[in-house]
């Protein structure tokens, strides 16, 4: 049904997008079909087929770092399932990353050692606090298997409207049929190009301004 899936052939399974920042004036980020000019030196993972969810882009996420600290995952919450379904996927229509409840639960306990507090709930971010304390926040580097991606502050924190508070923009998995699945979504991709080679079974990511 999809725009890629009927030009698969003509473009030899290759594309790739760039996503601009919601911050930015023009939002126009980019869309390339084929492999001519595509990044030449990227790092890429390999990408993981399920045969019964066919549409979705499975990676292997090995591992998340926050400030320098390897955060502890039980490998089941990180283990492709193409029975189950579970493991992890890049998503450009889901807006903010989930990961399993364990994993996100680690990732935050780990956040607020470096933040200072009180911290708040603001809709499905429930690590919220005084943007003043954002200076302290620790980077977030998601590894997967052959690449890592290290995400810029703005693609970690989102601000209220009114700017005197900042979220981590990342949220536990609901308890529903997709409950076993970690998404990474379009907020953390926002200025990466994505490069999908689904010929070679490949993914690459690398730091692009889209905007």
């Amino acid at each position: 049904m999809s725009l890629i899936s009927q030009s698969g052939a003509l473009y030899s399974g290759v594309f790739s997008y760039c996503l601009p920042s919601f911050k930015s004036y023009y939002f126009s980020g980019s869309l390339k079909l084929g492999p001519v000019g595509q990044p030449k030196n990227i790092q890429t993972t390999p990408l993981l087929k399920n045969p019964h969810r066919p549409s979705l882009y499975y990676v292997n996420l090995t591992g998340v770092i926050v400030g320098g600290v390897q955060i502890p995952i039980a490998p089941e919450y990180l283990t492709f399932n193409p029975t189950t379904g579970a493991g992890t996927i890049i998503d450009s229509g889901t807006v903010v990353t989930r990961f399993v409840q364990p994993i996100y639960y680690a990732i935050r306990d780990e956040l607020v050692k470096h933040v200072k507090g009180p911290f708040t709930t603001i809709g499905v971010f429930d690590t919220c606090f005084d943007a003043t304390a954002e200076a302290q926040a620790p980077l977030i580097t998601l590894h997967f298997e052959g690449l890592s991606m290290t995400l810029p502050m703005e693609n970690s924190f989102l601000h209220t409207s009114a700017g005197n508070r900042a979220c981590l923009a990342i949220a536990p998995v609901p308890n529903n049929v997709n409950s076993g699945m970690n998404v990474i979504a379009n907020l953390q991709q926002q200025n990466h190009r994505i490069l999908f080679d689904v010929i070679n079974s490949r993914l690459g990511i690398a730091r692009e301004a889209c905007n």
